[in-house]
């Protein structure tokens, strides 16, 4: 599209911005907009949706009959088909007359449904009839109407997912999708937060006689590296905060910071080494203890896999079948006892019951935290692998815990005879 004709679409409509993604969101408005094909606008709450179709009723053969913006979240769902489709006089209880309905008045015209994912089922079903043969029936009546209406619809929600979760109808869906337009969240148009900060202060220097606010370079550093959970809407409160409760106006970073919210839950500033919500540092650490959690897991379901293929080939053998076992059948079966540190199994003439007993927490954390690389069992590089993971969580658990064996065996997701097995194993 010419430039020519993008800059005046964003003077008429008050839209603020250079980048690439909402160019492209308005370019594709435009030439939608001469056809009679459903659009649905997607973006985050408070990115402006509500702006692009006007851009479209306007620039479409429809512009000079009706336009109503429809929010589909705010109608309560008992009369949201009598507002949308009308009704019949003694339809129901306070219906003392009839009603055209939005689809009725707005013939000929065009409807933007925003938040259009919020509609329950019920209206879905019929909302996609409306789309398909352009009628409806009023509620209470049984006369079928027609209606002409161009259908531009909104939504913020994970459509896929809805759909999934059976919140949302896959065809209708696709019929509102027939010509899909993305609109950026704020955090990815750059130098246009610095724009829209500079509209917002000037318009609060109009309408209130305040000064107009300046930034230093720390500051706009600040606000293009917030994330905006809010977006456009919660730039705009935060401008007009500024604008009338900072003594100076001329923003730094640490006035800006006041009125910025620094927490998880608004994911607000984006940092490396950003504090978890506990007080501590989220680090590789804490991924590889993550990573660790889950490789234990994973022995001691390969371990209970290896058991029930040892015992099925016994049993095939008891019946005089000729089937030898084999370490490397399945996945590194365990390691024969004989092949294991002598110092990390109880004695062979104990049970793991006397072996709890006979043994404190402090003797098991000495066991456990003398274990050496190189007494491994033999095997392939592997299973050694696995083997090492699985002895140095046991480890690292029982440090921490003090060598507490209960407190080891909870943080490892196992029962205390489970880690006794475990030890006896490796």
């Amino acid at each position: 599209m010419e430039q020519e004709r993008l800059q005046e679409i964003k003077r008429k409509y008050n839209v603020v911005g250079n980048s690439d993604a909402l160019n492209h969101a308005l370019d594709v408005c435009l030439q939608v907009a001469p056809t009679e094909l459903s659009v649905l606008i997607v973006g985050e709450s408070g990115v402006g949706k509500e702006v692009l179709p006007r851009i479209i009723h306007d620039s479409s053969p429809r512009r000079r009959e009706k336009y109503f913006a429809i929010n589909c979240g705010s109608i309560p769902e008992g009369t949201l088909d009598s507002e949308l489709f009308g009704h019949e006089k003694g339809s129901f209880t306070g219906a003392i007359g009839e009603s055209e309905g939005y689809f009725g008045i707005a013939d000929r015209g065009t409807l933007f449904l925003d938040e259009v994912g919020e509609l329950p089922l019920a209206t879905q079903a019929r909302l996609l009839r409306v789309l398909e043969t352009g009628e409806y029936i009023r509620v209470g009546g049984q006369s079928i109407r027609k209606t002409n209406v161009r259908i531009v619809a909104a939504t913020n929600v994970n459509m896929r997912k809805a759909i999934s979760e059976g919140k949302f109808r896959e065809d209708l869906y696709y019929r509102l999708n027939t010509i899909p337009v993305f609109l950026p969240p704020l955090r990815d148009r750059g130098n246009d937060i610095l724009l829209l900060f500079r509209m917002f202060s000037y318009q609060m220097m109009e309408k209130y006689r305040l000064p107009r606010l300046e930034l230093t370079e720390g500051a706009r550093r600040l606000l293009l590296k917030y994330k905006w959970p809010g977006n456009i809407r919660q730039l705009k409160n935060i401008t007009e905060q500024l604008s009338v409760l900072s003594e100076d106006k001329t923003i730094t970073e640490e006035q800006l910071l006041r009125f910025i919210p620094d927490d998880e839950d608004s994911m607000a500033l984006v940092s490396p080494s950003r504090p978890s919500s506990d007080g501590g540092s989220k680090t590789y650490e804490s991924e590889r203890q993550m990573l660790f959690n889950i490789l234990f897991e994973l022995r001691n379901n390969i371990t209970s896999l290896n058991n029930d293929v040892a015992e099925l080939k016994r049993q095939v053998m008891a019946l005089g079948g000729t089937l030898t076992p084999s370490r490397h059948d399945v996945m590194a079966l365990p390691a024969p006892m004989s092949e294991l540190p002598h110092h990390v199994m109880p004695e062979s003439g104990d049970t793991l019951s006397d072996a709890a007993n006979a043994k404190g927490d402090s003797d098991i954390f000495d066991e456990v935290e003398e274990v050496d690389d190189d007494k491994q069992p033999d095997d392939s590089d592997d299973t050694m692998n696995i083997y090492q993971v699985e002895l140095e969580q046991i480890r690292k658990s029982l440090i921490r815990n003090n060598g507490n064996r209960r407190k080891a065996a909870q943080e490892l997701g196992i029962s205390e005879r489970t880690l006794y097995r475990r030890l006896k194993e490796l």
